[in-house]
């Protein structure tokens, strides 16, 4: 599995942007697909993420502003982004998690059982 994420740019306060990250290869064996970021000099963290029950969580600190989606055929989720702030300013990321083939046989899904995409910057200039 592959994952390319695109829609990064320079916005201003106040302004929206969306990502995308579309996924090619084995993408049968995806189970989950999230967001995540890392702001210059800090660690990597969870931004968006959806559970094996369809329900998406959201980091605190884009409750409310971020939206994450999934198209109908699961190769692509998107990340919403409205109100950018400049603390939102940072490398995105998506991740898949290949736990599908792990889930069948109701075994744990291996640690390294995950892909990540390149990154996209965002930056939010006030």
């Amino acid at each position: 599995v592959q994952l390319q994420a695109s829609g990064g740019g320079r916005v201003q306060v106040g302004e929206s942007l969306t990502l995308s990250c579309a996924a090619t290869g084995t993408v049968d064996g995806i189970s989950a697909m999230d967001w995540y970021r890392q702001a210059p000099g800090e660690a990597r963290e969870l931004v968006a993420q959806t559970t094996s029950a369809g329900v998406t969580n959201y980091a605190d600190a884009v409750q409310g502003r971020f939206a994450m989606s999934r198209d109908g055929t699961k190769n692509t989720v998107y990340l919403q982004m409205n109100s950018l702030k400049p603390e939102d300013t940072a490398v995105y990321y998506c991740h898949a998690e290949l736990c599908v083939i792990a889930q069948a046989m109701g075994v744990p899904c291996p640690a390294d059982a995950e892909v990540w995409g390149q990154g996209t910057l965002v930056t939010v200039s006030s």
